[in-house]
């Protein structure tokens, strides 16, 4: 993953917030929007781009449209700083490798104490029978 390959492919648009804000929210377009196009970046290889579509299914747009926005700030400036720290955050955090499981077995102790508990449950529930039936 390039970095600077990739902040030079980011679009964004600034839009007028939404919410309170009184007259200044009314005239300003403080609330920024980042568009990026996962199929057209030059700065992920195609097996980073291909984890990112799996793992980001359900934020990308059919065209594998990746848009995050950010209103938290009054200042467009602010805003646009805030998008872009979440957006290579989120890439960093989807990028990565799982690493597979490893196949464990339960300890002969974890074993012997489930086992002498459910005997003991049974031994229970065995003495609420009615001895007469």
């Amino acid at each position: 993953m390039e970095e600077e390959k990739i902040a030079q492919e980011l679009n964004f648009k600034a839009v007028r917030s939404s919410g309170a804000g009184g007259q200044h929210v009314n005239k300003t377009s403080s609330k920024v929007e980042l568009y990026f196009d996962l199929d057209a970046s030059q700065g992920l290889s195609e097996e980073e781009k291909q984890r990112l579509i799996k793992k980001l299914a359900s934020r990308l747009t059919k065209e594998n449209l990746l848009i995050l926005q950010s209103e938290e700030s009054r200042s467009q400036h602010k805003n646009k700083a805030l998008v872009i720290a979440k957006f290579f955050e989120l890439l960093k955090e989807n990028i990565k490798k799982a690493k597979p499981r490893k196949k464990t077995k339960p300890r002969k102790t974890a074993i012997l104490k489930r086992l002498k508990a459910k005997k003991i449950i049974a031994e229970k529930k065995a003495r609420r029978n009615n001895p007469l039936k």
